[in-house]
């Protein structure tokens, strides 16, 4: 049975508070943010935004939540259980690279919240459920390698984890300093790029 059509609106207008939440968020932080800007920007008001969200922090929580999520859903959406390990490492790491810079709202929303010391992600305990599945698809992957003796057996579903992650990451992070630095523009061959993390990964991987 369909749902009702309030509760669909209600779920477009929670969704829309959240894509404007996200941008405003990772532009500004949480301290230079204003729920005045998000409600402005969704022709609502700030009462609405606190029926949904509680808060200002209830509604950064939210964002954050989201944005995690993003990247866990992408990663269940490959199904590389059955392909060759080497196949499968490559494309995780192809996929996280393609999430990575078309989420840069994603990345800059981390960055804030490191530069907090982690402060709201602590106070979601959600989290660290969600991000289960990413490992026990790596160990997965390595398990089915080593099997085969295509990987090497001192390397951990963590340890790949931070690899991929801290390039990806780079790509966004610091794609204008490094682009005046280097005259290099990550936006330019980005298959380049793309590729170059799963080489990366699978030479990696091989090295004994």
């Amino acid at each position: 049975m369909p749902a009702p059509a309030a509760s669909r609106d209600a779920e477009r207008t929670r969704a829309e508070l959240l894509a404007v939440a996200t941008e405003v968020f990772a532009e500004d932080g949480y301290s230079g943010a204003r729920v005045d800007d998000i409600a402005e920007r969704t022709r609502t008001t700030k009462r609405m935004i606190y029926y949904y969200f509680g808060s200002k922090e209830g509604l950064y929580l939210a964002v954050l939540e989201s944005a995690y999520r993003g990247i866990r859903e992408a990663e269940r959406a490959i199904d590389v259980r059955h392909a060759d390990p080497v196949d499968a490492i490559r494309e995780l790491a192809e996929l996280t690279f393609d999430h990575h810079v078309s989420h840069d709202a994603f990345i800059r929303l981390v960055s804030i919240e490191n530069i907090h010391r982690g402060e709201f992600i602590r106070r979601i305990d959600t989290l660290r459920t969600l991000s289960q599945p990413a490992k026990t698809l790596l160990d997965d992957i390595l398990e089915r390698g080593r099997a085969t003796g295509a990987f090497r057996d001192d390397v951990s579903a963590i340890d790949v984890h931070l690899l991929i992650s801290s390039y990806c990451v780079f790509q966004v992070a610091n794609r204008y300093t490094f682009a005046y630095l280097f005259d290099t523009d990550f936006s330019r061959d980005r298959a380049h790029w793309r590729s170059l993390i799963g080489d990366v990964v699978v030479a990696w991987l091989h090295a004994r």
